[in-house]
């Protein structure tokens, strides 16, 4: 188990959002306006959220990513080398994208020409609350492991979680529960709840799985499970974000997570990301 570990290790990109910020075109940060080109629409999610709310509201622009900063840091060279990457959530509703109706409550824009680019202006529609205020972004390379969840729904019959949990900390020198986890590019999720490979499988397939994976058909599932860990990864996690009288907080302490196809994300095709929410 602990060589199986070290076989699933990837680079991550950590990412540290705590001080204030001032603007610069084109740069990486969190929050503000975003840098878009002139024909650029601001997205927003026209449906129902997992609440049953219908939205029908601008999304919460969340951070914008410099791909030329990000490159120093991309050991595995899955993110575009130049460009800038641009993450929108609807932060009112906060779906957890465990409905196909969630479809548009995230996405992701790659503007490839920076020279383009200039400062949007917030829709008139959008209240205050949403216009988040600007805050760094440090980047550094790490390590990133898989949780236990991840671990057994890539090897399903290889232990249990007293196994996996001394196997870990050989396999990485430190205890399951020392891990920082936090915001992050790449990389395994932290995981709150259980794998979500396979549920990023089935919802994009349309299946409802709010209290719905007993309406899978069996074989889909089983499908699903044995084949998404290696179909889809994680783009961006975000954690709670707070800077000075801000704070940002996904459901009760949770994290947010856009997930792409590798097929996509090597395509470049990054309005096929899928979000989910998860909390304690």
């Amino acid at each position: 188990m602990k060589e199986k570990i070290q076989q699933l290790k990837q680079n991550s990109i950590a990412l540290k959002i705590a001080k204030k910020e001032k603007y610069k075109l084109c740069g990486t940060r969190f929050g503000g306006k975003p840098d878009v080109p002139s024909d650029f629409v601001w997205p927003y999610f026209e449906g129902e959220g997992s609440h049953g709310a219908v939205a029908n509201r601008p999304l919460t622009f969340l951070a914008q990513f410099n791909c030329e900063d990000l490159s120093k840091y991309d050991t595995e060279h899955l993110l575009p080398d130049h460009g800038i990457l641009s993450f929108f959530y609807e932060t009112d509703s906060q779906s957890w994208g465990y409905d196909p109706k969630d479809k548009g409550c995230a996405c992701v824009f790659w503007f490839e020409d920076t020279s383009v680019l200039s400062p949007a202006e917030f829709p008139e529609d959008m209240g205050d609350d949403f216009k988040f205020p600007m805050v760094k972004i440090d980047m550094s390379k790490a390590e990133s492991y898989p949780s236990e969840a991840d671990f057994f729904e890539v090897f399903p019959s290889e232990g249990d979680s007293d196994d996996f949990e001394e196997a870990f900390e050989k396999a990485t020198g430190t205890s399951v529960y020392g891990m920082e986890y936090g915001s992050q590019l790449l990389g395994w999720p932290d995981v709150i709840q259980y794998s979500m490979f396979a549920e990023c499988e089935l919802v994009t397939q349309g299946y409802y799985l709010g209290s719905g994976w007993h309406k899978v058909p069996k074989d889909v599932r089983k499908k699903a499970e044995e084949t998404a860990c290696d179909k889809w990864r994680l783009l961006l996690q975000l954690d709670t974000v707070e800077c000075g009288d801000f704070y940002l907080m996904f459901g009760d302490a949770g994290h947010i997570y856009f997930y792409i196809t590798k097929e996509d994300l090597e395509a470049k095709r990054f309005d096929k990301v899928w979000l989910i929410l998860q909390c304690g």
